[in-house]
């Protein structure tokens, strides 16, 4: 189905579904279905939108795609050696002590090299002590207890930015711990790496690719690996549906989260008013009596 055809689509529902709302309340179950093919219609055409620079789509694009993240790691790293062994997409990391890390994402190669790649449109999500933060909770979960400092893998954690957030023209840009009185590498295993999406330059392996993360379109993509994925889930029957039950998983979670935030909301106000106990504060905001607990140990005393 073309755009254009989309489009009609979902102003013809709109008119239906106009017309059915008139007809009153008996006509409760025709609205409802008539507002489910809306949503689906306004789904085909946010899908056709989509392009592997949004997060939502760069997840499904790269989510156990070992060919795809292959050619991002070697253009990126320029080494054409490296060998992905497997990748996942928005892993969370636990942190006990303080806060969790969801890695866009998270890969190893077979020499043991660990890679974080995060895609961040806006300039504030990739902010340097962010890398610092992802490379050391990534870190504190690669080596295990007991085991030797020397046993810690090399890793990488890119940020392919939307706009040149480092500012200096370059497109990319690659950051190292030196000893500064000598200016030798510390080598520690440790790299952090920025690529600046605005540098399309089409005279370079690392410019198409960033052309690449812009397409809407298969057809317009450079690299064959790449647009066959997006091929797949903009055009194909079953990638398209795959496509659709990500985005409902999405408004699902969503819903539960203002749900939450509700919830948290109310406990507050009564945490804050001091009337009522911790049991009967949980009870009426509907959250488990531990998190009621967690939220008065934040409170000012």
């Amino acid at each position: 189905m073309t755009e254009q055809e989309i489009l009609e689509q979902i102003e013809a529902l709109n008119k239906q579904l106009e017309e059915i709302r008139m007809q009153g309340a008996d006509a409760g179950l025709l609205i409802d279905e008539a507002e489910r093919e809306l949503q689906h219609q306004e789904d085909l055409q946010r899908i056709r939108g989509f392009r592997m620079i949004d997060d939502d789509f760069m997840n499904v694009v790269f989510d156990d795609n070992v060919e795809g993240t292959e050619l991002l790691l070697r253009i990126i790293l320029d080494n054409p050696t490296i060998n992905v062994n497997s990748v996942k997409t928005q892993r969370v990391m636990k942190n006990l002590l303080g806060r969790d890390v969801w890695l866009d994402i998270d890969a190893n190669d077979d020499t043991g090299k660990e890679y974080n790649i995060e895609i961040q449109r806006a300039d504030k999500g990739a902010e340097r002590k962010r890398a610092r933060y992802h490379s050391s909770i990534k870190d504190a979960h690669l080596l295990k207890a007991g085991d030797d400092f020397s046993k810690l893998p090399e890793s990488y954690v890119i940020f392919i930015t939307e706009n040149d957030v480092m500012k200096g023209g370059l497109p990319i840009y690659f950051i190292e711990r030196v000893i500064t009185n000598t200016g030798e590498p510390f080598n520690d295993g440790e790299h952090i790496v920025y690529v600046n999406g605005e540098d399309k330059n089409s005279s370079t392996e690392l410019g198409r690719l960033m052309h690449d993360f812009y397409c809407t379109d298969a057809d317009d993509m450079h690299f064959k690996q790449l647009a066959d994925r997006v091929r797949y889930f903009k055009e194909n029957e079953e990638g398209v549906k795959r496509m659709c039950a990500t985005l409902e998983k999405m408004r699902d979670e969503t819903a539960k989260k203002a749900v939450d935030q509700t919830r948290v909301q109310i406990a507050v106000n009564l945490l804050k008013e001091g009337n009522l106990s911790i049991d009967q504060i949980a009870r009426c905001s509907m959250l488990a009596v531990d998190r009621v607990k967690e939220l008065a140990s934040l409170q000012p005393v």
